[in-house]
């Protein structure tokens, strides 16, 4: 499975409205529920806050990978939500949060959901990556830049 496949343009919010950690995770999950027509939103929830409370997922400058295990979903799924002002997220270096890679993924699917984390570190491991991610101002252009970069982590191993 690849980041572009989870991370398709229907759950890409650019403009995020959030201004901390907790608005930013019901603004996602409200997102992703609405776009994927689930009504799982409460137990989604749940499970983002239950792995948030063990540790913050803000782990880069910038980049939060907020995640959770669930069944009320049936395979993984990734939303990115791309904020302009910055969410205050008690991220590990205290700076705001501009990108969210939510990721959900079913109880039974730990291999597929660590595999794409890491797929996804590997992007994050290139400031460019970040850099032209934040820019973009359409879900279509954030997942061009998703694709590109990936395509290139790929050609190269």
């Amino acid at each position: 499975m690849l980041l572009h496949e989870t991370f398709p343009p229907e759950l890409i919010k650019v403009g995020l409205e959030a201004e901390d950690k907790d608005e930013a995770f019901e603004e996602l999950v409200d997102f992703f529920c609405q776009a994927t027509n689930s009504s799982a939103r409460d137990e989604i929830l749940a499970a983002i806050r239950d792995r948030e409370s063990k540790m913050s997922t803000g782990i880069k400058k910038g980049i939060a990978i907020p995640h959770g295990k669930t069944n009320a979903v049936d395979r993984v799924y990734g939303v990115l939500g791309i904020s302009k002002k910055g969410i205050d997220y008690d991220a590990l270096d205290g700076e705001p949060v501009y990108l969210l890679f939510l990721m959900l993924a079913p109880q039974k699917d730990s291999e597929k959901h660590l595999r794409l984390l890491k797929r996804l570190a590997e992007l994050l491991d290139n400031p460019q990556f970040y850099t032209d991610l934040v820019a973009q101002n359409t879900p279509q252009s954030a997942y061009g830049i998703i694709k590109k970069y990936e395509d290139v982590l790929i050609a190269l191993s």
